[in-house]
């Protein structure tokens, strides 16, 4: 337990904690909103933000968040006229963001540090700097939540009622959109580009197998995957393995564990209650 007593570890520790409740949010909205591959799209269309900010010496953090926010702007405006299919747009903003950034990368002069970190992620390098931004963004998404949970709700299972209902679908749609861009940017040095898509939908598929109801599933999944998170710490400790890698395994490994062990006699509905 010596471990405790590091700074870095202690860091890592609160980074779980936020990394769990922003999935518990974000996580659910995109599952019950079917926007996993939307979220897959802006995650990997961000690495052409760390391409320019790197080869401009500019913050990467800030470039891929600005990129990843265009990016995901983007995919709505190209679909949201039904002129272009929403997965061809996504493939677009996919391609072309990790296009720019291996283009940029190879420009850059030099060595890029902090590269594989984007990539692969490592937990263990999280300050509290990071941690005071990330733990800002999560009150304003908390604050948000609270404040719109049913226009969330609604938008996120049925747009076109809850438009009939008087809620401006749109507007909320581009402001979760613009926390899913966030929390895409501010997670990925934590877990990786690579990996970061598991933590949004592992601990979802985990919860519904115990409840169909959304908010249910966001704090069973909140809860799932703080476990995981530390486990997967402890683990990447012990066998002195990435983090990020060992998180993601031990959702997997826990998502097998319930599933044989609670076997689901019919399909999940994902309800708004």
């Amino acid at each position: 337990m010596e471990i405790l007593n590091y700074t870095f570890f202690q860091n890592a520790l609160w980074a779980i904690l936020l990394i769990s409740i922003t999935g518990a949010i974000i996580g659910t909205y995109i599952v019950a909103r079917r926007m996993l591959f939307i979220t897959g799209g802006i995650t990997h269309a961000s690495f052409g933000g760390l391409g320019i900010g790197y080869y401009c010496g500019f913050n990467p953090t800030l470039s891929a968040l600005f990129f990843a926010i265009l990016s995901a702007l983007g995919v709505e405006w190209l679909s949201r006229g039904k002129s272009v299919r929403e997965d061809s747009a996504i493939a677009v903003v996919w391609t072309l963001g990790m296009a720019v950034g291996i283009i940029f990368i190879f420009m850059t002069p030099g060595y890029t540090p902090g590269l594989t970190e984007f990539l692969f992620g490592n937990i263990l390098t999280i300050t509290r700097t990071d941690l005071l931004i990330f733990g800002i963004f999560v009150l304003l998404l908390l604050a948000f939540t609270l404040l719109q949970y049913k226009p969330i709700v609604y938008t996120a299972f049925d747009a076109d009622f809850a438009h009939t209902r008087g809620i401006k679908t749109r507007l909320v749609n581009y402001i979760m959109t613009f926390f899913v861009a966030t929390a895409v940017v501010l997670t990925i040095r934590m877990v990786g580009i690579m990996l970061l898509l598991s933590i949004f939908s592992l601990p979802q598929m985990i919860a519904e197998i115990f409840s169909h109801k959304f908010k249910n599933i966001a704090i069973l999944s909140g809860i799932i995957n703080l476990l995981c998170g530390i486990g997967g710490l402890l683990l990447s400790y012990w066998l002195d393995v990435p983090a990020g890698a060992t998180i993601v395994f031990t959702l997997v490994v826990a998502y097998f564990a319930v599933k044989i062990l609670i076997p689901r006699k019919q399909p999940a509905r994902l309800k708004k209650q």
